[in-house]
């Protein structure tokens, strides 16, 4: 089949969950030899251009990049606010040199399949039935309204205001999409239940983001037992907001218990104000580090403390892949169809995170049966080019 994937930020590096959401399909339709095309924005937040992609990434794909700058601006967002109708965080990626490379991808190529990474390239999808006759489909990474309704929720004052409103609009958003496909791809089982009451009315197959597993290859020769490590995005609010909780409210207690015990945090783009509140005692902030699968595989119980976002969580996926113990919120590990205290701990109060770190802490034989557990569910549920095939079959089934 011939696949055009947009998106609105470049899957290279894959240092963030819709990164590779995006890239590993790049690989699975690649791999499958499908001939894929790549249209991306090149924002100020994920600059990046075509002669950056290493040889091994380039190779996968026709890869086509348009600086669009998507910059956060306090203005800009007030003016938003008070004279447009739609939320902020569409309006960033609404651009005129995206529209005309889009316009010219069209002229130039013909496409079976146009798959949409996300809502913000939505918008986009009347430009694409006046150019092409190529099946439209939402890959939809979230529900993107209730990462901003349960933020809001955890939010005071003005933030809280601005969010509410910001949620709202997002949903209003969202609905005014839905149908304007041919068919709806969720990543998750929940998402796709939420759009469908929501009013999708397309068909849909769920597709959960898979996993290469001749890169995430589980190595325990450097091993720290005991340690506690988190990593993720710390540009993103949910993990800020998350982090801050489990250092304020969990960390206290365990580092009176085991005063020999660490806890590592690393993540690109954390805030100053955060990298401040993580001075406490044994807590190591490591900042963005070289190798996150190294960095995992060197250190024992991953932690995700998350009390809002959407989707899946695509860390918690790479730290099965790679045999780690987690605990997670119930939140942190919506989406993801395991079996709690088989294939990972959850633990949703400050007690309840204490009581299930200590548990591991203690009992090695649980720590090491959990890791197993998890591997196995990993190579079993989410097989990068099994993936890739029953969306290419689902795709086929619809082809007119």
């Amino acid at each position: 089949m011939r696949i055009l994937q947009l998106s609105n930020k470049v899957p290279y590096p894959t240092k963030d969950g819709g990164a590779i959401a995006s890239m590993n399909l790049i690989k699975g339709f690649s791999h499958l030899r499908h001939e894929v095309t790549v249209l991306s924005m090149s924002t100020v937040k994920h600059r990046i251009t075509v002669d950056e992609l290493p040889e091994s990434v380039s190779d996968l794909a026709d890869f086509r990049f348009v600086d669009v700058p998507a910059r956060i601006s306090a203005i800009k967002a007030l003016s938003n606010l008070l004279f447009s109708s739609l939320p902020y965080n569409a309006a960033r990626f609404i651009n005129i040199d995206f529209s005309k490379a889009l316009s010219k991808l069209l002229e130039e190529k013909e496409f079976d399949v146009i798959q949409l990474e996300g809502l913000y390239v939505c918008p986009y999808i009347p430009l694409i039935r006046r150019k092409s006759k190529a099946m439209i489909v939402y890959r939809a990474h979230n529900v993107e309204f209730e990462i901003w309704e349960r933020t809001a929720k955890m939010s005071k004052g003005l933030l809280k205001f601005y969010l509410k409103n910001l949620a709202r609009r997002i949903k209003k958003f969202e609905l005014s999409v839905l149908n304007t496909y041919d068919l709806l791809v969720p990543i998750t089982e929940r998402d796709n239940s939420i759009l469908n009451k929501l009013g999708n009315k397309q068909p849909s197959q769920v597709s959960q983001t898979g996993i290469d597993s001749s890169v995430l290859v589980p190595n325990a020769r450097n091993l720290e037992y005991p340690s506690v490590f988190h990593i993720g995005s710390m540009e993103w609010s949910p993990n800020q907001e998350g982090l801050l909780w489990f250092v304020q409210n969990c960390w206290p207690a365990l580092n009176k218990k085991y005063p020999d015990l660490k806890f590592y945090v690393a993540g690109r783009g954390t805030p100053e104000w955060l990298e401040k509140k993580l001075k406490q005692s044994n807590v190591e902030f490591l900042g963005e580090v070289e190798d996150a699968y190294n960095f995992m595989n060197s250190k024992a119980i991953m932690v995700v403390p998350l009390f809002s976002g959407s989707g899946m969580r695509i860390k918690i996926i790479e730290g099965m892949a790679l045999g780690k113990s987690i605990v997670s919120s119930p939140i942190g590990a919506e989406g993801i169809e395991i079996e709690p205290g088989k294939h990972l701990l959850i633990a949703e109060t400050p007690s309840e995170f204490v009581d299930a770190i200590s548990n591991l802490v203690e009992d090695k034989d649980m720590f090491t049966k959990l890791g197993e557990n998890a591997i196995g569910f990993i190579h079993e549920k989410f097989d990068n080019l099994a993936t890739a095939g029953k969306l290419i079959d689902f795709y086929k089934q619809h082809q007119q």
